[in-house]
């Protein structure tokens, strides 16, 4: 990475001071958590580039008011600003720039920690598991995961449910079927009872089959295409289509399923479906999504089939 390129990265997270003393209204603390939602739903139809600019600058804003704000305030704030880099790092991940991400998590989890909140400390740590997911590096999932259901019983559901399923992703990794299966039936136990008002961390009750998504993408890793294949197609039943990033990945792990259930042509032309949403939305997860499917049809490279999947996949490179 340039220095230029990192010093952009990091901007927004290391204002230097000093800064001039304000006033700071306890109000803001609403009007961030307001904003975040919005961001949110913002993200599932645009996917991360147009989003990093304004949830950095926001996140930047909150930091300044920080380091002016007392008491009650001031740790209120915190909370806001681990929720912002929280998201940024997500937006940096989904973008596909994993130096950002592991970045901004760090700064998630420094704030966090400021906060002295174990519901965010514990939200931070499975940040960083994702990251690690998404380095293939299984044992450091596990590691993270483990930590946090340390002190299962001091969080809110919601935390211990995403950490139960990021544990889950760790396993599928590291090739554990059972384990897989325990997890989330156990996180699924927990979903009734998710009820917290906390303004961050609600994939689990926003998420239409939230659990059924983290068991269809851990059996693809584990190469169980037809169980995959068939979890994928209860999933895309109830996800909206104005969820379109989402439903993006989601077809491109359907498509390696049937890939991997040696069903080649149903395979690419899922793919068809998922090149317009890879150029639309920009999604660098989606694209590495469409590079699994690549590896998993390459018995079929020199077949009509495989010619076809090529041309879908450069019309991707192209545009993007």
């Amino acid at each position: 990475m340039s220095r230029r390129a990192f010093t952009s990265i990091t901007a927004a997270a290391l204002g230097t001071g000093p800064f001039a003393s304000q006033y700071v209204d306890p109000a803001l603390v609403d009007y961030f958590q307001q904003q975040l939602e919005g961001h949110y739903r913002a993200d599932m139809f645009l996917g991360p580039h147009d989003l990093i600019g304004t949830v950095s600058a926001q996140y930047q804003l909150i930091d300044k008011l920080v380091r002016s704000a007392k008491g009650e305030t001031r740790r209120a704030l915190l909370r806001a600003g681990a929720a912002y880099a929280a998201l940024v790092g997500w937006l940096y991940q989904d973008a596909g720039d994993m130096d950002g991400a592991a970045f901004w998590r760090g700064v998630t989890q420094e704030i966090a920690v400021r906060s002295r909140d174990p519901h965010l400390i514990g939200y931070s740590l499975v940040n960083q598991a994702q990251v690690r997911t998404d380095l293939g590096d299984g044992h450091a999932v596990v590691e993270l995961c483990e930590a946090v259901l340390e002190d299962a019983d001091q969080l809110v559901p919601k935390v211990r449910i995403m950490a139960m399923q990021q544990l889950a992703h760790g396993a599928s990794l590291t090739g554990d079927r059972r384990v897989v299966d325990r997890l989330l039936d156990r996180a699924d136990r927990f979903l009734p009872a998710v009820d917290d008002d906390l303004p961050w961390g609600n994939a689990c009750r926003r998420t239409p089959g939230y659990l059924e998504i983290q068991r269809a993408t851990c059996y693809g890793r584990l190469g169980l295409g037809a169980e995959a294949g068939s979890l994928w197609t209860q999933v895309l039943a109830v996800v909206p289509e104005t969820a379109r990033r989402d439903r993006g990945v989601y077809m491109a792990r359907q498509a390696t399923a049937a890939a991997t259930a040696r069903k080649p042509d149903e395979a690419v032309e899922i793919a068809r479906n998922v090149a317009t949403i890879a150029v639309e939305t920009r999604s660098a997860r989606m694209r590495r999504e469409l590079t699994e499917l690549e590896r998993a049809m390459r018995p079929w490279h020199d077949a009509p089939v495989g010619r076809d999947l090529a041309a879908i996949l450069a019309s991707v490179t192209e545009r993007n």
